[in-house]
């Protein structure tokens, strides 16, 4: 077997064997190139994304303090909430398409796509309550009355927002386990620039305030959609895209299933920072601490997005070697894409600690709030290089399907460790934000090193055997789907 598994790579027959004997100077360079192939466009198309929240937010920002302090909440809070429930769900997909396109069942990805949807709407559906009450929520929540008003206005636009991420969240996994994902790329620096132009149109020269800065904002997150709807069904997917079938509708519980463990894992991640958020929010002179951490979590989140390109390359990467049954290749793809997040990871360190002195006032006028950002910046340092590493075991993780595994990791070093000394030394050690901040990021350091012992101790032979059992199982024969295809 282990024989066997040498020659296992990417294509049948003689290249095969011809990929057996490369050194590895040669294999390094050839995953490289397949890793980026992924990574570059996930790692624009996010930059992209988040690129529109940030400049969302700048604008804001400069409307004034209360505005910036009730959109922080909204977005880092609320939104963040539903919004890790509906990418984790999500990522499910990532699994489902990564090894179904492994293993050659190519007109699964479509049905597998439209499943996801069915799942993900009816989720969204749910979590609607959480922006129609925000006020009260926040309230209770133990948030600034005038905050908490204004946020209540705010999060009624983020409503179409959220219904914006299902297709968002789906057709880029789609595409990217495809490696098809450059045209979501292009469409996510078109939507950018056009955010740009429309949110300085609205807010500083028609002065519609808020309004002016959710509506360009609404606009630039559903662009991407309608491009990316046109692009796969018109043709530019004709190996997966079967066009809609009610094989759709079958086998839904196995998929919610994952989906939910999927989501529980996600999460527990994102809604860390959110707990960050509303610890600060209990503190005196709240509404600077929340600006100014709300601050270094997007200057946080923003070079998170570079993590999380490499988080789906991984899984991409993982799920089709698995899928092909190829655990050696497998195996070296999560070596290549730790190694390259983690240096790219460290020149940010650096960068970023050199110019930490003037960046928040791109998002604030306020100097007391560029102190405060200042005073925070060391350990937003190590939040960056802590970020080359998680999410790539979490995209190792996706593409593998053990997304319930480490949904209890996370709970343990997350809510177990990281919380409760984050609550001791900000409010029992008296070192505010910082302590707080100290506390999860050691949740954070145990959670990396566990999930580092997991996937150096993984048999990889086995999880070959597991992807292989998962695609079988769910498979629809291609025949069938075809014919059940919707008029």
């Amino acid at each position: 077997m282990p024989s066997d598994l040498n020659t296992k790579l990417l294509q049948p027959g003689s290249k095969e064997e011809a990929e057996g004997k490369e050194s590895l100077k040669q294999r390094l360079w050839t995953e490289t190139k397949k890793l980026w192939v992924v990574a570059g466009p996930a790692i624009f198309t996010r930059f992209s994304t988040f690129g529109v929240l940030v400049i969302t937010q700048a604008f804001i920002g400069h409307i004034g303090p209360t505005e910036l302090a009730a959109y922080a909440l909204v977005s880092t809070v609320l939104s963040r909430f539903c919004n890790g429930v509906l990418l984790g769900m999500a990522s499910a997909l990532e699994t489902l398409c990564g090894q179904a396109f492994g293993a050659r069942q190519h007109h699964m990805l479509g049905i597998y796509l439209q499943r996801s949807w069915i799942v993900l709407l009816a989720c969204t559906i749910l979590l609607l309550p959480i922006y129609i009450f925000t006020t009260p929520l926040l309230r209770f929540l133990g948030q600034p009355e005038a905050v908490a008003a204004v946020a209540g206005t705010i999060s009624l636009w983020f409503i179409p927002v959220t219904f914006s991420y299902v297709f968002s969240y789906t057709f880029q996994m789609y595409l990217q386990a495809q490696s098809k994902n450059s045209v979501v790329a292009y469409l996510a620096a078109t939507s950018l620039t056009l955010h740009v132009l429309l949110s300085w149109l609205f807010t500083a020269k028609l002065q519609l305030g808020v309004a002016g800065a959710m509506g360009s904002m609404i606009l630039a997150l559903w662009i991407p959609n309608f491009g990316q709807m046109a692009f796969v069904f018109s043709g530019g997917c004709p190996e997966t895209w079967k066009g809609f079938s009610v094989a759709a509708f079958k086998d839904l519980f196995p998929v919610v299933k994952l989906s939910l463990s999927s989501g529980i894992m996600v999460c527990l991640e994102l809604w860390y920072n959110t707990i960050l958020v509303l610890l600060t929010g209990n503190m005196k002179d709240a509404e600077t601490a929340i600006d100014a951490l709300s601050i270094c979590l997007n200057i946080n989140g923003w070079e998170m997005m570079i993590s999380i390109g490499f988080l789906a390359a991984a899984s991409v990467r993982i799920s089709n070697e698995l899928g092909r049954g190829s655990a050696k290749a497998a195996k070296f793809s999560v070596v290549v894409t730790v190694g390259t997040s983690l240096l790219i990871g460290c020149i940010l360190f650096v960068v970023f600690l050199i110019f930490r002195g003037s960046i928040a006032y791109v998002f604030t006028k306020s100097p007391e709030v560029a102190k405060a950002v200042a005073y925070l910046s060391p350990l937003l340092a190590f939040s960056i290089l802590m970020n080359s590493v998680q999410p790539v075991l979490s995209g190792v993780a996706v593409g593998a399907g053990w997304q319930s595994i480490v949904a209890y990791v996370n709970i343990a070093c997350y809510y177990l460790i990281g919380i409760p000394l984050g609550a001791v030394l900000g409010y029992a050690v008296g070192l505010h934000v910082r302590g707080v901040w100290i506390g999860m990021l050691l949740g954070t350091l145990v959670q990396t090193l566990v999930l580092v012992i997991i996937t150096w101790r993984t048999d990889w032979d086995k999880q070959v055997q597991l992807a292989s059992s998962r695609v079988n199982k769910w498979l629809v024969p291609g025949n069938e789907s075809s014919n059940n295809q919707l008029a």
